[in-house]
């Protein structure tokens, strides 16, 4: 079986299962975050008055954060008072950060673990091995008060990377690759397994694969756990939890089968308005921005902001460009800020915001009639960030910071040498 295959026959208390097979699983844990408050409100109209295991739950206000609205305020007061009322210990406030970095930081998610939440970017938690996928809030509420799911067991995909990145090229600019190359649908429902020289990456950039994975239709992603996965995991995984990696049998069936060169690879940028819109650099170099957004769960992490950082540092952003830097988490924030890390940004001409969704979620950082911003985030639909004559585009950290500074997307390998 593959690893799909094997966790989802685990959860589901089954020897086997195959594609197309529709199972009841038991989700190891479930995740909402600012969207809780509707979920909360379908359990309250249903009747319902337990829950399966509050141990499953974990909640984190991460959107919007802090409230802006009165609304939002009450939605958030309605989280609260649900994980207090419940005695949900596994509850992050508006401080914390985004939800799928703060819950990877705590040791709440481990190889084979089986994780739902209300995020399609759920899919990220593959970066350690675990199946992670994005479900609604009504069916939110039914693993809340059933403690299982119904899911239908994916085909499976096995991508082989070989080589490793020329200078200046990172996963962000092979995940817009590969988007570009199978589009937004190219992999729907299917489970996609990474392989080759994938290990050699580290896994912050084995988040951004994961995460990025969402924009081809993944339903789950898997780069299978190492030694680095394990190095990760050391101190954070709860008490009697044990690094056990779920791995796919050599016999393992895949519908399809990619290989991927890497030093064939160059910085990528997802065009608007759409992420399968990808180009290389060479092909929108010059195009001027108004705004540059590093953060979101795909290139928050403390290695992005060292990235920026590393092209940014003695140099200033250009005077017609809004850096606006969000770190991913706390524990991101704090390190960037013991490192020096933030300091290099501030000094740069960055204005750093507390952790969280940001801008990618609509909070802060809107973009006026024909602005143009570019963003290490996973999405460039129309509006996301504001007026709907204004226009997104994707690329990774080093790109974003070599760009803030000429005010034009500009090729990160003229800073960073060879």
């Amino acid at each position: 079986m593959t690893i799909a295959e094997k966790i989802l026959a685990a959860k589901s208390g089954r020897s086997s299962v195959f594609p197309g097979e529709i199972v009841d699983a038991c989700p190891d844990l479930v995740m909402s975050h600012t969207a809780t408050w509707r979920s909360v409100s379908v359990m309250q109209r249903i009747g319902a008055t337990k829950l399966y295991d509050p141990e499953r739950l974990a909640i984190v206000l991460d959107h919007i954060s802090p409230a802006k609205t009165e609304k939002y305020a009450a939605d958030q007061q309605t989280s609260r008072n649900f994980a207090r009322q419940y005695g949900i210990r596994k509850f992050y406030d508006v401080d914390a950060g985004i939800a799928h970095l703060v819950l990877m930081e705590a040791g709440h998610v481990a190889p084979g673990d089986l994780i739902v939440g209300t995020d399609s970017h759920c899919t990220i938690y593959g970066s350690l091995g675990a199946l992670g996928t994005g479900i609604g809030y009504t069916e939110v509420t039914s693993v809340w008060i059933t403690g299982k799911l119904w899911m239908k067991v994916p085909e499976s995909i096995r991508i082989t990377l070989q080589g490793g990145f020329d200078h200046g090229v990172y996963s962000k600019d092979l995940m817009l690759y590969l988007i570009g190359k199978l589009g937004a649908d190219g992999c729907t429902y299917s489970s996609v397994e990474f392989y080759g020289t994938v290990a050699d990456l580290s896994i912050s950039e084995r988040m951004t694969m994961a995460n990025l994975a969402m924009e081809m239709g993944v339903k789950c992603v898997f780069i299978p756990p190492d030694e680095k996965t394990a190095d990760y995991l050391k101190g954070r995984l709860a008490e009697g939890r044990t690094f056990q990696p779920v791995l796919a049998d050599a016999d393992a069936s895949y519908a399809k089968h990619l290989d991927v060169d890497l030093a064939d690879l160059v910085p990528m940028v997802a065009c608007p308005h759409d992420v399968e819109n990808t180009k290389p650099i060479g092909d929108v170099e010059g195009t001027p921005i108004n705004q540059a957004f590093l953060g979101s769960c795909a290139n928050a992490k403390y290695e992005d902001l060292v990235v920026a950082a590393r092209i940014l540092k003695g140099r200033r952003v250009d005077p017609s460009v809004r850096l606006i830097v969000t770190p991913g988490s706390k524990q991101i924030m704090l390190e960037a800020m013991n490192s020096g890390v933030l300091q290099t940004l501030l000094e740069s001409g960055g204005m750093v915001t507390n952790p969280g969704c940001g801008a990618c979620a609509g909070d802060g950082g809107m973009l006026a009639d024909g602005e143009v911003c570019l963003s290490t985030a996973n999405r460039n639909f129309l509006g996301r960030m504001g007026s709907n004559k204004s226009q997104i585009y994707l690329s990774s950290p080093a790109t974003l910071a070599a760009s803030a500074i000429r005010g034009v997307i500009t090729d990160p390998r003229e800073f960073l040498g060879n």
